[in-house]
């Protein structure tokens, strides 16, 4: 049987963490009376940092049943680094790891079929929305809007996929291999390129806690993924540079034809607006090649992406 761990990365999760932990428990508990998971198979949640008591009530879950287990971080990381943590602790412990958010909004019913297909074979199996009919207008926009211009920038992810997914332990042992600081886990797991497929769900509503995603995170993590993935952006420079000085050749051949004419007219005008967008643009260019000069900086670095505090494992009753 498939001895399944759970990556579950939590920040200030207090509210919904034990209503969480209750209906895990119940889908383990019918998943191992059905043979469909080995008793072997454990819970795991990382603490990134919280300031509430999320630490505690793991710590707590932890005494009452060891199934449950936990990694705390020396502090906030963010919710890539903490997830990336509890899948490169797990994959040494696990035949599979699946990741999932503490609020529970992706559907756990789907892991029979998640595993079902491991066992079939696949080393990735992502969870993808089946419809957003829940979401309001605009959050169903920016969202479809994020994965179509991370697509058209060069960062291939899986449409409508977050972070809701099973990896093998060869693909974890796989994924580990990748080493840069900057990290995008759903453009990233798709590199791997082993043997994959998609399990379907509706997502539910939160039912307590403020999401740890809004506008903000949201294009902050699209920024992320696009050049953290993709060189897309400089190239896009490069073509406008080159749309620019095109259009500059033509307008030098036109002034010298109008001076020799003698169409020469007053162009304040039309050359302030030059000025100030040939300006505009030098600044857009240098800061987006600025913001891939600034990852290289990180990178070499090779600072840690994230530290444990303390584990709480079968070794910790």
């Amino acid at each position: 049987m498939t001895k399944l761990y759970l990556a579950i990365p939590c920040y200030n999760e207090e509210e919904v963490l034990r209503d969480s932990a209750g209906k895990l428990l119940n889908k383990y508990s019918t998943m191992m009376s059905e043979g469909k998971i080995s008793a072997d198979s454990r819970i795991v949640f990382i603490d990134d940092g919280s300031k509430d008591r999320t630490w505690e009530i793991i710590s707590e879950l932890h005494t009452e049943n060891p199934v449950f287990q936990g990694i705390k971080l020396s502090r906030n990381r963010g919710h890539q680094n903490a997830l990336l943590c509890g899948l490169m602790t797990l994959k040494d412990k696990a035949d599979a790891v699946i990741s999932i958010d503490a609020d529970l909004q992706d559907d756990i019913n789907t892991f029979d079929e998640m595993v079902a297909k491991y066992e079939d074979g696949c080393d990735v199996v992502y969870g993808v929305r089946s419809k957003r009919e829940t979401d309001t207008f605009f959050k169903r926009f920016t969202a479809e809007g994020f994965y179509k211009i991370l697509n058209h920038m060069g960062a291939k992810v899986i449409f409508n996929h977050a972070d809701f997914r099973l990896m093998s332990k060869r693909a974890l042992n796989a994924f580990s291999l990748y080493k840069e600081t900057n990290i995008f886990l759903r453009g990233m797991v798709p590199m791997i390129g082993f043997k994959s497929d998609i399990v379907t769900y509706e997502r539910s509503e939160r039912l307590a806690g403020e999401s740890k995603y809004p506008l903000k995170k949201m294009l902050a993590l699209a920024w992320e993924g696009i050049t953290s993935l993709s060189i897309q952006p400089i190239r896009m420079i490069t073509w406008l540079g080159g749309i620019v000085f095109g259009i500059s050749l033509i307008m030098i051949i036109y002034s010298l034809v109008s001076f020799f004419c003698g169409w020469t007219v007053s162009g304040w005008s039309s050359l302030l607006c030059s000025i100030w967008a040939i300006g505009g643009l030098q600044l857009l260019a240098i800061g987006v090649i600025g913001e891939y000069i600034g990852k290289i900086y990180m990178e070499t670095k090779r600072r840690p992406r994230f530290i444990v505090d303390k584990v709480l494992d079968d070794n910790e009753q």
